[in-house]
């Protein structure tokens, strides 16, 4: 009984650890704060059901991240799915509402034109800090993809915003 209160309390304590960084994340990588929020809850149930195995991973935080980046993933493709249909019946689709800083809002969509791979990297890398090498494995490839997906998105975000609006530039 006493393996089991203490590998919910850790549970608890990785949740609440996890769950703000999850959301940033998300939020960086969909440009959607409300829907950063609901995939963080999923990606944090899921952690809940494998967190036996889970919680024995050299890098948890780095699992929880990959099945929440892999949950934006199919979140993107549904939304491209509902778009094409709704063109199809001539109704208009509403953009979300953004943050009103002008930085946040060129950054954000600065982010958003990137590839998704790159976009995954510099989030991954650059919002969470992940070293290279726990990036390359969240992502699942190899160390060199990594840094060169993230130096590529580095590039591209200087290109379009300059040296100075990039976070992370010198």
């Amino acid at each position: 009984m006493s393996g089991a209160l203490t590998s919910d309390a850790e549970l608890v304590a990785f949740c609440e650890r996890e769950h703000p960084r999850l959301v940033g994340a998300l939020s960086l990588y969909t440009n959607n704060t409300a829907v950063a929020e609901e995939l963080a809850q999923e990606a944090l149930v899921r952690v809940m059901d494998a967190w036996p195995r889970v919680r024995t991973m050299a890098a948890p935080g780095a699992w929880a991240h990959r099945v929440a980046m892999n949950l934006a993933a199919s979140w993107f493709r549904r939304r491209s799915v509902e778009r094409r249909a709704l063109a199809r019946l001539g109704e208009r689709v509403e953009e979300c509402q953004v943050e009103e800083v002008a930085t946040v809002l060129a950054v954000r969509a600065a982010v958003a034109q990137l590839p998704e791979r790159q976009r995954r990297c510099l989030v991954l890398r650059h919002y969470l800090g992940y070293p290279i090498d726990v990036t390359a494995q969240t992502l699942g490839i190899s160390e060199q993809a990594a840094a060169s997906l993230t130096y590529r998105a580095m590039q591209s975000l200087r290109n379009r915003l300059g040296e100075n609006a990039v976070p992370g530039s010198r």
